[in-house]
């Protein structure tokens, strides 16, 4: 019996190797993994572990149709910050976002005769959950991409929606970045929102999205249709900065600050992750479908062998 081929939609990507990780290795699977560059070090680091290499763009259906061919399972991931960081507007990104998404889905309904499993990374809608009064670009492009899922019988049927939450990593982006103050002696996180905003982390996502992918494949009379929330651990947020201290044996202050002189010091960003933590500080339970489908946690699936935060925090540089 030939492998099952499995695509993997940004394989170098954080996301796309953790997922390549869950199958590179299993007799039973084929790994084909799309990038746009396949001599970088990243590409040619899954060929040696005996992925396929497919160069592919997310904008161009043309190339994800001949890309997904013959796939039995895709993973597919769009990029919201790469266009938001070019165009300067997030706007712009959320038009991009949604039509590479399309792009995606529709290839995906090219090859729907051998497709088993769709997994498609997405998010919750910020302004379903909140009547309007918060809208976090990154999430509603996608929430526009899971319509057109829904609007599609023989894809839905075949689709699981996974939620992939906060990473460990995002203490790189500079308004998470905790600064080292040389007169005070210790590092100062910078905040426009409450110091137990609810903080829901996968982790390391390249090491904690393999067992949720595996779950999801693997028990698809649970996954299917449904959304999955790839989530490890719930910190508040200043326990968490007090978390990432303690690992690395330095001493760090939570700081709040108003909105406004939050976006005065990186405009544009606080438009995006800002208000996204302000939307986590109001609604404490903001983790909810409001598409109709069933949110299926890990532990309904019984994922185990996650990588704790702290754990992942130990190798973790942003300097």
């Amino acid at each position: 019996m030939s492998p099952k081929i499995v695509t993997i939609v940004g394989a170098t990507g954080a996301q796309g190797r953790g997922v390549a990780s869950a199958f590179i290795n299993n007799p039973a699977y084929h790994v084909r993994a799309i990038t746009r560059s396949p001599t970088s070090a990243a590409a040619q680091a899954l060929a040696s572990q005996g992925a396929e290499l497919i160069t592919a763009n997310v904008n161009s259906l043309p190339s994800l149709k001949t890309a997904f061919a013959g796939s039995s399972i895709i993973y597919a991931v769009t990029d919201f910050f790469e266009p938001f960081a070019a165009h300067s507007s997030p706007t712009k990104a959320v038009e991009i976002e949604t039509q590479q998404g399309i792009n995606l889905a529709r290839a995906a309904l090219s090859t729907i005769s051998t497709l088993e499993h769709y997994i498609w990374s997405t998010l919750p809608s910020a302004v379903n959950i909140s009547k309007g009064k918060y809208n976090v670009p990154h999430f509603e492009g996608k929430i526009a991409i899971d319509q057109f899922i829904q609007s599609q019988p023989e894809l839905v049927k075949k689709t699981t929606f996974l939620w992939v939450t906060w990473y460990h990593s995002n203490y790189t982006f500079p308004m998470f970045t905790p600064y080292w103050i040389p007169t005070a002696g210790k590092y100062i996180q910078f905040a426009s929102y409450a110091a137990d905003t609810p903080v829901h982390t996968i982790g390391d996502v390249t090491r904690n999205i393999a067992p949720f992918v595996k779950a999801i494949v693997e028990q698809p009379e649970k996954t299917l249709g449904q959304v999955v929330k790839a989530s490890s651990e719930v910190f508040g947020a200043e326990e968490l900065l007090q978390l990432w201290a303690r690992t690395k044996g330095v001493k760090a202050q939570f700081v709040r600050v108003s909105g406004k002189d939050f976006g005065q010091i990186w405009p544009l960003w606080a438009d995006e992750m800002g208000v996204m933590m302000e939307f986590w500080d109001e609604y404490r339970e903001s983790w909810v479908d409001t598409l109709g489908r069933k949110v299926v946690t890990g532990e309904e699936l019984g994922v185990r062998g996650l990588v704790s935060v702290e754990e992942a925090f130990k190798t973790f540089e942003f300097e």
